[in-house]
């Protein structure tokens, strides 16, 4: 049969496939000159006017060359970037990426594989994943999980699936109105949790915000007895929410007491271990963490310490079966088969909302096999060593005043400014920020604003950090004048 040319027309495909390549290869070096040179630029710019303005066209009807898309890209995107790659980005909880991951992400869009199902290698790929984690949090071998956006969208997994245990199956039909189902986690704990009770349909009074200790944990002395409260008024207690690694000051809730609680009163117990998670990958953080063995399950990220190129979210579950009885749904066009590509069940679409989902786990395993699980370690160890020179700097200098113990790799100080301190700390952050040279963030303890330090970039270094308390300290003395008119 001749060929139709109008196969050729409505292919999507390059039509000089050597051109591409060349094209490809530039672009592949200029991301790869951008991080190798990071230092060199700025941690953050504010994007001008003209240029926000510009990324408002309408829609492109007609396409363009690659290379010219690729060079507005260059001078429009690329130099105006939350700045997260950046040694001097210490303002959020947010990794810094790294090189191999960034080659997985560039495979798995070039393989364009969908994870919801089938019986494909990628999917095996995830599933390995899953059991190394299994493996490093001490879960039995009936643990599964899923690679999500997030630890938001992991922590609504967790709630929907505690809901689906304490509730039983039949109320995925009928929902949980009159159950009076009640979930508890500390004051301190991240605003996605009462989010995912949002969402989940339970609302946000039902969740109790347990007063937290002066170590910024949960009090569990205090969470015993909302416990005993809700019993006592008729309500149904149903799952616990520990943290490792607080927003605020990247405080560890002591797991191992708060699984006693869970097992006494035989409650869900899960886990927010957003970044602090993986701390189980450190000899020295390990024991810290114990208890986290004992959990229901656990959301964390894989794009915070881990390093992997955002977004790489995950929850793992004890016992995956728990999991298929809170999402696992029949459809004639997601039959399964004994053989085939349709084979392979459970599929991940049976364990979470997502039907589409990409390839993350190929970013994940290409981090893992390339670096090992020591290396990143010893990342993780870095950052928690910067944290506490930070701190021991901040302790040193007369006018600076550290405000939360470091448990971590978090360090929340101010400058003591005479009048207005909450204005002023808050604009010597913004000062730093427009700098270009570091870029910390605010929040506030005991209800005063602060200045928060989140050392996650494996890039930070010593230097770094001297530099920082040398940035903070001239900024603070030069609005200290103006404020005292002198």
């Amino acid at each position: 049969m001749p060929e139709d040319p109008t196969d050729l027309d409505a292919s999507l495909d390059p039509t000089d496939w050597p051109a591409f390549r060349a094209e490809a290869h530039r672009m592949l070096d200029d991301i790869i000159d951008f991080t190798a040179g990071i230092r060199a630029r700025p941690v953050w710019r504010a994007m001008p006017d003209d240029l926000r303005r510009s990324l408002r066209e309408p829609l492109p009807r007609r396409g363009q060359p690659l290379e010219a898309v690729h060079a507005e890209f260059m001078s429009r995107i690329l130099p105006f970037s939350t700045g997260n790659v950046h040694p001097g980005f210490m303002g959020w909880v947010h990794g810094g990426g790294n090189a191999f991951g960034m080659l997985g992400e560039m495979l798995a869009g070039g393989l364009n594989a969908n994870l919801g199902g089938r019986d494909h290698a990628p999917i095996e790929v995830e599933r390995q994943v899953m059991r190394w984690l299994a493996e490093l949090f001490g879960l039995p071998a009936t643990a599964g999980g899923l690679l999500v956006t997030g630890t938001s969208i992991a922590n609504f997994i967790g709630v929907m699936i505690a809901r689906v245990a304490a509730a039983g199956p039949e109320v995925r039909r009928t929902g949980t109105g009159g159950r009076g189902l009640v979930a508890y986690t500390s004051a301190a704990a991240h605003g996605c949790i009462p989010r995912a009770m949002d969402m989940a349909g339970l609302g946000t009074d039902a969740l109790r915000l347990v007063p937290a200790d002066a170590e910024h944990r949960i009090d569990v002395s205090a969470l015993a007895a909302a416990i005993a409260r809700d019993r006592e008024a008729g309500l149904q207690p149903f799952m616990v929410i520990g943290t490792t690694g607080t927003v605020a000051t990247g405080a560890i809730d002591d797991l191992a007491a708060l699984a006693r609680v869970c097992r006494d009163e035989k409650l869900w117990f899960h886990i927010d271990g957003a970044f602090g998670a993986l701390g189980m990958l450190s000899s020295t953080l390990r024991p810290r963490l114990a208890g986290i063995e004992a959990a229901d399950s656990i959301a964390f990220d894989f794009h915070k310490w881990g390093q992997v190129p955002y977004d790489a979210g995950c929850i793992v579950v004890r016992d995956e079966s728990t999991q298929l009885r809170a999402f696992a749904t029949d459809a004639e066009y997601l039959r399964k088969e004994s053989r085939g590509l349709a084979g392979g069940a459970p599929w991940p679409c049976d364990l979470g909302p997502d039907l589409s989902r990409g390839f993350r786990a190929l970013k994940v395993w290409y981090t893992l096999k390339t670096l090992g699980a020591d290396r990143l370690a010893a990342a993780i160890d870095h950052t928690c060593a910067l944290a506490r020179r930070l701190a021991e700097r901040v302790d040193r200098e007369p006018e600076l005043q550290r405000v939360a113990p470091v448990a971590l790799n978090i360090v929340c100080f101010r400058y003591v400014f005479a009048e207005r301190s909450d204005h002023e700390n808050a604009e010597l952050v913004a000062d730093l920020q427009e700098s270009g040279a570091f870029a910390p963030s605010t929040t506030k303890i005991d209800g005063a604003v602060v200045i928060r330090c989140a050392i996650v970039n494996h890039r930070t270094r010593a230097s770094d950090i001297d530099a920082l308390v040398e940035a903070v300290l001239t900024i603070g003395r030069r609005r200290a004048r103006a404020q005292s008119g002198s």
